[in-house]
């Protein structure tokens, strides 16, 4: 009995060296599944390290932002700072007054890492530098980040600039909602100015997006404080991951250590969707709406992650739908919904209307109800 006890102890404990091992030389790392922000690994996640060019990731949230709203547009033409031009490290040597499409700044500063493409969008959509790193540090504030601040957009060294490995994974989670990033960050090489005399080869600095099948993104950093540090995605099995590192010795250790975080989650772990967003999950009457009744969805697919080999039980849900009105819109939140799963909750989230329903009109109002007097009387 006691050489039972004994082996089962030293498995155990073999198995927490394991776990420490997967990220050994990382001064802190973690892995997140993105659509539920669960965390499958971390290590010293919440303590502050200069993030190096990951804070470029803040920016990047920023300037897709401002594209989804309009006030930027991918073919618009930016005409490059003084400013812009002089910034230092990795750059794709913008010159004073040059112009460039916003896409193609995109294109320099998620794949060659560009500090001089980065700072001009900052410009173009904040009117300086040091205002749209205000603008990033109201986005800390808005995404609850704990151990973030920026003194630059670029990520060169400054006193006070500092973030955590989690709040990259979640400033990187934020990110990834917006594709088309994606299809910037995935590109491994291509050119800037094509058939000029300043052609600029760009060959993306995350190595991964070669070398790991899958890896679509999504940012390196480096400086000597920071040392060597990277946030990777990749999205396979129905499952997008983001793992982050930060402090590694080398740049071969820190594309090590990723693709080990990456293994390591799935290896063990899978997302599993509980109702997806396509699913009715009640229909419902609005008041004053073209339509009389809508049909409730959530908001996003409903998932878990789960370990392997994980068998799902019987599966109920209470969904708490507040009185809908007439104007409103698909997306629009309405109520929200518990899953349980053999009775215990495991997921709440938001509901909405599958399509965008206006208000009626006073004749069509009219005629309705003048229809239910009349079918009442009858």
């Amino acid at each position: 009995m006691k050489k039972v006890v004994f082996i089962s102890i030293f498995l155990f404990s073999l198995c927490i060296v394991n776990a420490e091992e997967i990220t050994p030389n990382a001064k802190s790392s973690i892995l997140m599944e993105s659509s539920t922000g669960k965390i499958l690994y971390e290590k010293n996640s919440n303590e502050k390290f200069a993030p190096a060019s990951m804070t470029k990731m803040m920016s990047l949230l920023l300037i897709m932002e401002n594209i989804d709203n309009g006030n930027l547009k991918m073919d618009e033409v930016i005409k490059v700072s003084k400013n812009a031009s002089s910034m230092g490290g990795s750059q794709i040597f913008l010159k004073e007054n040059e112009q460039m499409t916003v896409e193609d700044l995109l294109k320099g500063i998620t794949i060659g890492s560009a500090n001089d493409a980065t700072v001009a969008l900052a410009e173009r959509i904040a009117g300086t530098e040091d205002a749209f790193v205000k603008l990033m540090n109201d986005k800390v504030k808005e995404l609850n980040l704990k151990n973030t601040n920026f003194k630059n957009c670029t990520g060169l060294d400054e006193i006070n600039h500092y973030s955590s490995a989690y709040d990259m994974s979640i400033i990187a989670k934020e990110l990834v909602k917006h594709k088309t990033i994606l299809e910037f960050s995935s590109i491994y090489e291509t050119y800037l100015r094509k058939g000029t005399e300043n052609e600029f080869w760009l060959v993306n600095t995350n190595k991964l997006v070669r070398f790991y099948n899958g890896v679509d993104g999504l940012k390196t950093g480096y400086t000597d404080e920071a040392g060597y540090c990277l946030t990777a995605t990749i999205n396979k099995d129905n499952m997008r991951v983001i793992a982050v590192v930060m402090g590694e010795p080398t740049s071969n250790v820190r594309n090590d250590e990723v693709s080990n975080l990456i293994d390591y989650g799935y290896n063990l772990y899978q997302r599993e969707i509980y109702l997806t967003k396509e699913e009715v999950l009640d229909t419902v009457p609005i008041e004053k709406g073209n339509d009389k009744t809508v049909n409730i969805v959530t908001i996003e697919d409903a998932s878990i992650i789960n370990k392997k080999g994980h068998k799902i039980g019987e599966i109920t849900y209470e969904l708490d739908i507040k009185n809908i009105k007439a104007p409103i819109k698909k997306g629009e939140v309405v109520g929200s919904v518990i899953i349980k799963e053999d009775g215990k909750e495991i997921i709440k989230t938001n509901v909405t209307v599958n399509e965008t329903v206006e208000k009626a009109s006073f004749i069509t109002l009219f005629l309705r109800h003048l229809n239910e007097i009349l079918s009442f009387n009858y």
